[in-house]
């Protein structure tokens, strides 16, 4: 009988050898990766196990994505539905590290209607074929309030706080990330994923498992752009002030505005767009009216 190999537990970079062209000239060096590899979250609750996403992810805090996917597509409401997540071994007594089982407590019941369509994202995935916030499952969902302001030294200092929080971005420079920061600006937790929805499942997962929500003072930054998919999840954590690097969707910003989010795009070089509720923000005495 031949023992098994133990399985590898993937790194969030992979090494690589690249050849660099500089003109005319080229030469070879080692190189560094982001890793993307599938992720199966599994569910286990008093009706069985069964597999409920299939995602591309770079590894690394797979069980606050695992968690942070389920609670923002509605399938846990709380911490406590929750009895444990591990890796699955069901092939003997070592891990395997692309697959994840979250428990339930006993009694606790999973709303799988989200997920009935039983589908496997992509690391960029997002809500397709839908044009309008009346399509979409938004019920249930009140407008957030809270009294959390941001100065503009404190808005324009985080993608600066971001970009020096991103341990994996410094060697690869190929993945996103997402964080959340205090109203003085300093970073609470920092996550990162090639995938910009990945990486704020992790993030609100982290959340979820350590008290942290709701989050009606905390300000969510995203590397990249802001899509409908990734103002819902932040609506369900009732996070008030949603900011990108990049511009926002236009379903996103409907979404800001109906639910009382402060959505903010193009947030760099001291600049920055307010696409709805702006009074979160604390402006110098100016003339003139708020837009």
């Amino acid at each position: 009988m031949t023992s098994q190999p133990t399985p590898r537990r993937p790194g969030p970079r992979t090494s690589a050898s690249v050849l660099t062209l500089d003109g005319r000239d080229g030469h070879e060096h080692p190189d560094s990766l982001v890793t993307e590899e599938p992720l199966e979250i599994r569910l286990r609750d008093d009706h069985g196990r069964r597999t409920v996403a299939i995602t591309m992810r770079t590894p690394g805090s797979d069980v606050e994505l695992a968690a942070g996917f389920l609670h923002a597509e509605g399938v846990v409401s709380t911490r406590e539905h929750i009895s444990h997540i591990r890796y699955c071994t069901d092939r003997g007594v070592e891990p395997r590290y692309n697959t994840i089982t979250v428990d339930l407590r006993p009694g606790a019941h999973a709303h799988l209607q989200p997920l009935e369509r039983h589908f496997t994202t992509t690391s960029a995935c997002g809500v397709c074929g839908k044009t309008s916030l009346d399509a979409l499952d938004l019920d249930g969902h009140a407008p957030i309030e809270s009294g959390l302001e941001l100065s503009l030294d404190v808005l324009y200092a985080l993608p600066t706080r971001l970009g020096a929080a991103q341990a994996v971005f410094a060697r690869t420079g190929g993945l996103h990330a997402a964080a959340l920061f205090s109203p003085d600006g300093e970073p609470i937790a920092v996550r990162e994923d090639v995938g910009r929805h990945n990486a704020v499942d992790k993030l609100l997962g982290w959340a979820l498992l350590n008290d942290r929500l709701p989050a009606t003072d905390a300000t969510l930054l995203v590397s990249g752009r802001t899509s409908f998919e990734i103002l819902q999840k932040a609506l369900v954590a009732r996070v008030p002030i949603v900011a990108g690097i990049s511009a926002p969707s236009s379903l996103a910003v409907d979404l800001a505005r109906r639910f009382g989010i402060t959505l903010i795009g193009f947030l760099r070089d001291h600049r920055a767009n307010v696409y709805s509720h702006p009074g979160r923000i604390r402006l110098p005495a100016t003339e003139g009216t708020r837009p």
